[in-house]
C-alpha cells in the first residue's frame, strides 16, 4: 500500500457555521487522535483527500507544518448524502511498525464449475497488519470449486504478517447447484437465445 501526503492546516473554529465555510473554501474538517494524545482538529484539502480515500484504508502521511508529519488512517469519513463529498473525516493516529486492526475487501478470483451457485457470505475480512502494509484487498480463488464446497475464514490465504481477526470457521463462499430453470437459462445465454418470457 502507498502512502498518501495531505497537506493539514490547524484549525481553532468550531460549529456547524465553522464547517461550512471550510466546505466553501474547498477544505475538509478532520480529528486526528490516538495514542492519549490530545485531539488535533485539522482542515484537509477537499479534492486530494475525497482521491485519497478512494481507496480503502488508506494510510495518510499529514504534512503539519514545520517539519511535522504523522500517520493517519482514516476511522469514519462522513459524505454529503447526495453529493458524494466528503463533509468530515476522523482520523487515528498511526506509527510505523504498530499494528492495526482493518475490514479489507475480498476479491474473488476465477470461476466455479458450470451449473453451480456461488454464494458470497461475506465480502471482506477483518485482520491485524502493520500499519504500514495494509493489503489493498486480499485473493479468494474460487476457480474450478464444484458442487458443495466450502471456503472459511480461515482457509483464505492472507498476506504475509497478516493475522486473521475473528472466527476462523466464518462461511466467505459456498457453491451450491443450481436449478433447472437457471441452468437452462445459463444456456440460452451461452447459445445466444434469451430466455422465454413466463
Amino acid at each position: 500500500m502507498s502512502e498518501v501526503k495531505l497537506t493539514a492546516e490547524s484549525r481553532t473554529e468550531f460549529g456547524k457555521g465553522a464547517a461550512r465555510r471550510l466546505r466553501r473554501e474547498a477544505k475538509v474538517p478532520a480529528v486526528l487522535y490516538g495514542h492519549g494524545t490530545d485531539p488535533l482538529h485539522l482542515a484537509l484539502p477537499g479534492h486530494a483527500t475525497m482521491m485519497a480515500l478512494k481507496q480503502s484504508n488508506a494510510l495518510l502521511t499529514l504534512d503539519l507544518g514545520d517539519g511535522r508529519t504523522e500517520l493517519a488512517l482514516p476511522k469514519d469519513v462522513q459524505r454529503h448524502a447526495t453529493r458524494n463529498s466528503i463533509t468530515h473525516v476522523d482520523l487515528l493516529l498511526v506509527r510505523r511498525g504498530e499494528k492495526v486492526t482493518v475490514e479489507v475487501p475480498l476479491h474473488f478470483e476465477g470461476e466455479a464449475v458450470n451449473g453451480t451457485i456461488i454464494t458470497h457470505d461475506l465480502t471482506t475480512l477483518s485482520i491485524e497488519v502493520e500499519a504500514t502494509h495494509i493489503p489493498n484487498s486480499i485473493t479468494v480463488v474460487i476457480e474450478g470449486l464444484g458442487v458443495g464446497a466450502r471456503i472459511t475464514a480461515g482457509e483464505v490465504a492472507l498476506p504475509k504478517g497478516a493475522e486473521l481477526v475473528g472466527d476462523p470457521d466464518a462461511l466467505v463462499v459456498a457453491v451450491s447447484e443450481s436449478s433447472k430453470s437457471e441452468a437452462d437459462d445459463t444456456d440460452a445465454a451461452a447459445d445466444g437465445e434469451a430466455p422465454a418470457a413466463e
